[in-house]
C-alpha cells in the first residue's frame, strides 16, 4: 500500500461513493477541518475551519466551505470560455446543483494532506487543504498544473459561527464583514471570536448573502436536523497561469502567514518528523507503508490540554468529528498512539495530566466539550490508567515518573478497596470489584438515553475485574522497582486470582459477562472477556484463555471488529441506524466495535503463538483505510453483513489498538 492513498473517477465520479468517503485534517489543539471527497456537505461537522476556541474543546464552525468555479477556454477566443463548477451542493428537497464532483479526476491523501485534481477540458487544477499545527488556521491552496491559457478562479466563501454539534437557521442574523488588505474579517456578533480570511493574490469582494437549505443527508440518517443555512461573506477572484498558485488562509488569528509554500512545507516537515520518530524508536524490522499510514492517523488524536501546573499538557481526542477527550479512551489509546509511534514523552505528559485530576481514587471519564468540570462516571478508565503506565514503564523504565505518580496509584487502590463513587468497592466476600448503581453507566458499554441505561452492568463486570487484577500486579511490580511496600498488593491480587474462576462457565466454554448483578449472573456472550486474555496479567488458565479466544472467534468476530453481543441473543441488533434512541439501543447490543479487533489479535497471538495468523485478522482493516474516514479507522460497523461503517470516521482507540496489534504480530524473521 503506497503512502499516498488515492483513487480516480471510479470513486470520485460517482456521488454515492465520493460522498461516503470523508477526509479529516487536525491542528493538535482540538480544531479540525473535515468534509467529503465529493465536496458536498453531509454532516453538521463538515467545514474548512472548526476552531477549538477553548483548546481542546469549544469547537466552533467558522468557515464552512469555498464554492469554487473555474472560467476557462482552451482555445484562442476568450469569449468562448466555459464555466466549470468544482463544488457540489445538495439542497433541501434532494436536488444536487452544481455537480462539481464530475470534474474530480483524482483524490489523494498525500501524507496527512487531502488533495484533489480537477480536469476542466485540457486544464488540470490541484487543490490541497491542511491546518497549521498549534493554531486555528486552515490553508486551502489551488495550483494550475496544466492549461493552454490562463484561467480564472472564482471562490465564494461561506461562513457560520456555531457549536459544531448544532445547526444554523438564519433568522435575522446580521454578521459584520470588514474589508482588510488581502481579505476580510468576520464578526458573527460583538463578543465572538473573529474569523480572518485572507488570500495571497485574489481580489476579495465583501458581501452578505445567506444561502438557505443545505441538505445534511447523514444527519437525517442519524435522526437529527438535516437542514442548514450558511452566510456568503466574500467572493474571491484570481487569474492563474500554468504553475501559479492561490493560497487562502482562514484563521482566528488576525495575521496568519500567507506564504502558502512555507506553510505547506511546515506541514510536510511535521509529517516527516512523525514517521522518523517511530522508525528510529521502534525495534521493528519492516517499516511498511501500512504502519506509516497508521502513525499519521494516530497523530490526529493527540492534542494539547494545558493546565496551570503544566501549560504543555497533552490529552487524546476520543474520535472525530464529535467526541472530546475521554479518560477511558485516552488510557486505552495511549500505548498505540504514543509508545508505538516512538513518542514516550507524550505518554508521560498524558499520564501526568490525568494524575492531576485524580479524585477519590478515580481519573475523569470525560472533559465536557463546553469546558465544565470533569465527570467521573467510570469504573474502568482508572484501571486502564495502570495498564497505560505499565506499558510506558516497560518502554522507558522511567523510575522518576513512577516515584512521582506512586502516591496517586496507592491512593487509587486504597479508595477502590474501601469504596468510592457509584458504589465502586472491593467485595470482601470474594476479593472481586463491584461497581454500579441505578441510572449510571460505568463501563465502556455506556449508552444512555435519558434515564435509560441500555447496558447497566451493575455488579462485577468481567473486564473490570481482569483490569483490577492486572492493576494489582502492575502496582506490586512498580512498588518493587521503586522501593515501596508491595506485599499487600500481591495479597489482594492473589485473592482476586483465586476467585476469578467464578467467571468461568465450564459447560459453555467462556466467561460470564457479569457476576452478582441485581438479576443474577449474566451469561450473555459479549467481547468484554477478551481482555482477560489480552492483558499482560491474565487471571485465566491456558485452557480457559483458548476457550475465550475460540468462542469469540466463532461468534463475535467480523472483518472489522468484534460484535458487542452474540447474534443468537434475543436482544441482538444487527444494524446501527435511526433516531438517537434507536442507535443508542443498538450501540452495545450487536454493533461491531473496530477497536476490539486489536485486543482479539493479541489474545489470539497469546494462545496460538502464530504471528502470521494473528495478523490475518487485522489485514481487512488496511482496506478500511480507503473507506469511510480516508486514511484513518472508524468507530463502529453494523453487526450484520456487509458491516456498513457507522459512527465517527476516525476513532482514537481503533487506530491505536490496530497499530499496536499490527506491530505485535509482525512475522518473526527467519
Amino acid at each position: 500500500m503506497p503512502m499516498e492513498l488515492q483513487f480516480g473517477r471510479e470513486i470520485c465520479g460517482r456521488l454515492d461513493l465520493a460522498e461516503s468517503r470523508e477526509w479529516l485534517v487536525t491542528n493538535g489543539i482540538g480544531g479540525y477541518a473535515s468534509g467529503t471527497v465529493a465536496g458536498i456537505l453531509t454532516r453538521c461537522y463538515h467545514g474548512l475551519l472548526v476552531a477549538a476556541l477553548n483548546p481542546p474543546v469549544g469547537r466552533t464552525l467558522m468557515l464552512t466551505k469555498l464554492d469554487e468555479t473555474v472560467q476557462y477556454s482552451s482555445g484562442t477566443n476568450q469569449d468562448e470560455s466555459r464555466y466549470y463548477p468544482l463544488h457540489t451542493n445538495r439542497w433541501t428537497g434532494g436536488s444536487v446543483e452544481p455537480q462539481g464532483f464530475r470534474q474530480i479526476e483524482r483524490f489523494a491523501l498525500e501524507g496527512s494532506i487531502p488533495t484533489w485534481r480537477y480536469a476542466c477540458a485540457d486544464a488540470l487544477i490541484e487543490k490541497r487543504i491542511w491546518m497549521q499545527m498549534g493554531a486555528n488556521t486552515t490553508y486551502v491552496q489551488y495550483q494550475v498544473l496544466r492549461a493552454s491559457q490562463p484561467l480564472k478562479l472564482v471562490l465564494k466563501a461561506l461562513v457560520n459561527y456555531r457549536d459544531h454539534h448544532s445547526r444554523t437557521q438564519r433568522g435575522g442574523w446580521q454578521m459584520t464583514v470588514v474589508p482588510l488588505d488581502h481579505g476580510i474579517c468576520v464578526a458573527a456578533f460583538p463578543e465572538a471570536t473573529q474569523l480572518t480570511l485572507l488570500s495571497d493574490r485574489a481580489e476579495v469582494t465583501p458581501t452578505h448573502d445567506w444561502y438557505y437549505g443545505f441538505d445534511l443527508a447523514l444527519e437525517r440518517e442519524r435522526g437529527l436536523g438535516d437542514r442548514e443555512d450558511h452566510l456568503h461573506v466574500a467572493t474571491l477572484h484570481a487569474t492563474l497561469a500554468v504553475g501559479e498558485s492561490l493560497t487562502i488562509a482562514a484563521s482566528t488569528e488576525r495575521k496568519p502567514d500567507l506564504n502558502g509554500e512555507i506553510a505547506l512545507k511546515n506541514r510536510r516537515i511535521h509529517d516527516s518528523k512523525l514517521l522518523g520518530l517511530w522508525r528510529s524508536n521502534r525495534a521493528v524490522e519492516s517499516k511498511d507503508a501500512i504502519t506509516n499510514r497508521l502513525v499519521l492517523a494516530a497523530d490526529q488524536f493527540i492534542v494539547n490540554r494545558s493546565s496551570p501546573a503544566d501549560p504543555h499538557g497533552k490529552t487524546v481526542i476520543a474520535g472525530y468529528p464529535w467526541f472530546s477527550d475521554w479518560g477511558r479512551d485516552t488510557m486505552i489509546s495511549l500505548p498505540g498512539l504514543t509508545l508505538a509511534t516512538g513518542q514516550p514523552e507524550i505518554a508521560r505528559s498524558i499520564l501526568r495530566t490525568y494524575a492531576r485530576y485524580a479524585d477519590q481514587g478515580m481519573i475523569p471519564n470525560r472533559f465536557p466539550d463546553a469546558g465544565e468540570l470533569p465527570e467521573y462516571n467510570t469504573v474502568d478508565a482508572t484501571l486502564w490508567y495502570f495498564e497505560a503506565l505499565r506499558a510506558y514503564y516497560a518502554d522507558t523504565e522511567d523510575d522518576d515518573l513512577v516515584q512521582e505518580l506512586f502516591p496517586v496509584l496507592a491512593d487509587i487502590i486504597d479508595w477502590h478497596c474501601r469504596g468510592t463513587r457509584f458504589n465502586i468497592h472491593l467485595d470482601p466476600a470474594d476479593g472481586l470489584l463491584y461497581a454500579g448503581e441505578a441510572g449510571v453507566q460505568l463501563t465502556w458499554m455506556d449508552a444512555k438515553v435519558g434515564d435509560w441505561v441500555v447496558t447497566p452492568r451493575i455488579g462485577k463486570p468481567v473486564e473490570v475485574n481482569a483490569l483490577w487484577y492486572n492493576a494489582l500486579r502492575t502496582i506490586a511490580k512498580l512498588a518493587r522497582r521503586v522501593g515501596k511496600p508491595h506485599q499487600e498488593y500481591e495479597a489482594i491480587a492473589d485473592r482476586a486470582l483465586a476467585r476469578f474462576s467464578r467467571f468461568w462457565i465450564a459447560d459453555l466454554g467462556y466467561c460470564y459477562d457479569l457476576l452478582d448483578s441485581p438479576e443474577g449472573d449474566d451469561d450473555s456472550l459479549r467481547p468484554n472477556q477478551i481482555f482477560a486474555v489480552s492483558l499482560p496479567e491474565s487471571p485465566l488458565t491456558a485452557a480457559q484463555q483458548k476457550g475465550v479466544v475460540d468462542t469469540c472467534a466463532q461468534t463475535l468476530l467480523t472483518s472489522h471488529g468484534l460484535r458487542s453481543l452474540a447474534p443468537n441473543h434475543p436482544s441482538y441488533q444487527g444494524t446501527y441506524r435511526g433516531s438517537p434512541i434507536q442507535r443508542d439501543g443498538a450501540y452495545h447490543q450487536g454493533t461491531v466495535w473496530e477497536w476490539l479487533l486489536g485486543p482479539f489479535a493479541i489474545a489470539h497471538l497469546r494462545v496460538y503463538n502464530n504471528p502470521a495468523q494473528a495478523r490475518e485478522f487485522l489485514e481487512p482493516m488496511m482496506n478500511h483505510l480507503i473507506d469511510y474516514g480516508v486514511g484513518s479507522l472508524g468507530e463502529i460497523c453494523d453487526g450484520d453483513a456487509p458491516m456498513q461503517p457507522r459512527g465517527c470516521i476516525a476513532q482514537a482507540w481503533t487506530v491505536a489498538e490496530i497499530l499496536r496489534a499490527w506491530i505485535a504480530t509482525e512475522p518473526v524473521s527467519s
